[in-house]
């Protein structure tokens, strides 16, 4: 009971308070709701130093499911190094956020229900992250993309709050639908989608093909591909990113919980989770060092012009994810891992503090409107700054050792794909630390650009918003220092024990600890390099960046409308997808089903009436002889015979 007891406790909480808002009965929701989750993060501590630490992997049954001819998935919970890892991050920062969500929604009247929905996410990402089999992991899978919607689209009074829910939903079913694909295409391959059994087998199937319309293609690339697609996705890779920056509309909690330890996180943890299938696919391997590149770079160039902050994390979320899916490609999957550990913590501790700042400038979110406040928010802006710091990898704070060990990775792999993404990522740091700089500057920095009124107001936030800041702020700080070298160090292998496979042949980590000098040096150098430059843009010369702007013209245009993906997406998909679809509303709902079926025999049943209704003249000679009628073809038929 004590492993089931960490997954399903979120649940029960979720359906408690979810009973609980039906009577408006807040304050027992939000007892329920933050218990559940915080009881499963203090166990799930026992269960890391037993699991992780000790070595020893539990498969925990729970209930019999699925059982059809072959086909078998069983409800089973999988403990081994990389779930104790991620149940550590996912209901550490999820205890954060519920805790500081009682602060931050008490003014609003659905906060029961709101609490019902965070513990019904963090519930979803647990059965994702347990998970034994790849049809129990799409459950959680879809699990979280359904909480995520309900999530999102929490304030459905605005219409941009559910027109992004309803974005994000969809977006994701398109990588849902390749995940689909490769669980199908696993299960053709080795007739199991137990982990255990797939991962057993693997390495036979380097040879095999898999035949599409006449065409051989190599098994294992296109299953990993197939997976990748559906890491992209969850994880907002370019090309599926269009969601993540709209998903903003949701409460900060949410935006906290889903760019921090859970969502966004889910595909990395899905491709360092098939590890033992991925690494006998190179052409895949290249595919997402590539994506992750180009993800880190595009993300990094978009957060420098945008003005929402939390607009401005967001894109810093999707970047940094790039770096932990050019890490997996690359075979460096304990650093992505590392990355994906750490910025958990800095990155929750960024969006709960732009919450912190936007209740402070009652519910402003834009970077312009606001400023002069660093002396009125003293504990926030201490937080935001740790929390930067970690972002742009200054030295001994939690980015700067797995940013770096993700580049260094990258340098070392010796290879083509590897120093593009080695060159960008370093581009990306610049960008990173810059974007980040000027958050800090804008927002708290400079003459007040509020109005008077809310600036006569700006306070600092009550403890229950606080004081959660702080353990996030500690693993900001610390987490790099202390999980070194367990994640990524010399006994790593010891660490990670079976949860993570890599090639003999695939020696990136290895050789990231013998880069040279320069390598090690350069990230410290972009990352101070950004800084100076914000600081001169935004304090020395405050005209600059409106100046470069203007020079800059439509490249400036092109990288402030997120290199027009949505504007792309809308005129290839959305508007022909709208025109088709009120084609086939006319013709054929309308014009075939409605008009055949019951729109036509109401229409037919109405001329009926409308002609049997001359009937009823109210002459009684018409009605006397219209009974005459009856009595004589009842009498005909009698005496003809058929009626004997």
């Amino acid at each position: 009971m004590f492993y089931q007891a960490i997954v399903f406790l979120p649940l029960l909480g979720a359906i408690a308070a979810g009973l609980f808002s039906l009577r408006q009965q807040n304050s027992a929701a939000i007892a329920v709701s933050v218990s559940g989750v915080v009881i499963s993060f203090v166990l799930s501590l026992f269960a890391f130093a037993h699991v992780a630490m000790g070595g020893n992997t539990e498969i925990v049954s729970v209930a019999r499911w699925i059982n059809s001819g072959t086909f078998e998935a069983n409800w089973q919970l999988r403990f081994d190094t990389l779930t104790a890892v991620m149940l550590i991050v996912v209901t550490g920062v999820s205890s954060c956020v519920h805790i500081y969500s009682v602060g931050y929604m008490h003014h609003d009247k659905a906060i029961a229900r709101f609490m019902a929905y965070l513990s019904l996410f963090t519930f979803a990402m647990l059965m994702l992250v347990t998970a034994d089999n790849l049809v129990q992991l799409f459950f959680g899978w879809e699990g979280v993309g359904v909480a995520s919607y309900l999530l999102i689209g929490f304030w459905y009074h605005k219409e941009s709050a559910h027109t992004a829910a309803m974005k994000a939903f969809v977006v994701n079913r398109v990588g849902d639908f390749g995940f689909v694909l490769g669980i199908l295409a696993i299960f053709t391959l080795t007739a199991s989608v137990s982990f255990d059994a797939i991962f057993a087998d693997t390495a036979s199937y380097q040879n095999a093909v898999i035949t599409f319309s006449g065409i051989s293609l190599p098994a294992l690339e296109v299953v990993s591909i197939l997976l990748f697609i559906g890491a992209m996705g969850k994880s907002a890779q370019l090309g599926l990113h269009t969601w993540l920056p709209d998903a903003m509309e949701g409460p900060t909690p949410v935006s906290a919980l889903i760019h921090a330890a859970t969502m966004v996180t889910a595909g990395v943890f899905l491709v360092c989770r098939m590890s033992p299938v991925i690494e006998y696919a190179p052409v895949a391997l290249d595919v997402i060092t590539i994506v992750g590149a180009s993800t880190a770079i595009f993300a990094a160039t978009v957060g420098m012009t945008q003005f929402d902050i939390k607009r401005v994390i967001a894109y810093s979320t999707c970047s940094q994810l790039g770096y932990m899916f050019f890490a997996a490609g690359v075979s460096a999957y304990p650093a992505a891992m590392f990355h994906l550990t750490t910025h958990a913590f800095f990155k929750a501790l960024l969006f709960l503090g732009a919450g912190s700042v936007i209740h402070a400038l009652s519910d402003e979110q834009d970077l312009r409107n606001m400023g002069g406040i660093w002396r009125k928010v003293p504990v926030t802006y201490t937080m935001m700054w740790v929390g930067s710091l970690a972002l742009a990898g200054f030295p001994f704070f939690a980015g700067f050792y797995s940013k770096d060990m993700i580049l260094e990775a990258a340098y070392g792999a010796h290879t083509s794909v590897g120093m593009l993404a080695f060159w960008l990522g370093c581009a990306a740091a610049l960008l990173t630390a810059f974007y980040s700089w000027r958050l800090l500057i804008l927002a708290f920095h400079g003459q007040p650009r509020a109005s008077a009124e809310v600036m006569s107001h700006v306070h600092e936030s009550p403890n229950v918003m606080t004081l959660p800041l702080i353990p996030l702020a500690l693993g900001a700080i610390f987490a790099g220092w202390a999980g070194y070298e367990l994640f990524v160090g010399h006994d790593m292998a010891v660490f990670w024990g079976d949860s993570i496979f890599i090639l003999p042949t695939h020696t990136a980590m290895e050789a990231a600890h013998h880069v040279p000098l320069w390598v090690k040096l350069l990230p410290i150098v972009l990352a101070t390099s950004g800084v100076l430059g914000a600081y001169i843009a935004y304090v020395k010369m405050p005209h600059l960046p409106g100046k470069i702007a203007s020079a800059c013209g439509g490249f400036y245009d092109f990288l402030f409308n997120k290199w027009y993906f949505d504007e792309l997406y809308d005129r290839i998909f959305v508007r022909p997808a709208v025109v088709f679809g009120g084609w086939l509303w006319r013709r054929g709902d309308k014009g075939t089903i409605d008009y055949f079926g019951p729109d036509g025999l109401s229409a037919l049943v109405g001329r009926l009436s409308a002609r049997l209704v001359h009937i009823q003249t109210g002459y009684v000679y018409h009605y006397a002889f219209a009974m005459m009628i009856g009595v004589v073809v009842l009498l005909s038929w009698y005496f003809s015979g058929f009626g004997r």
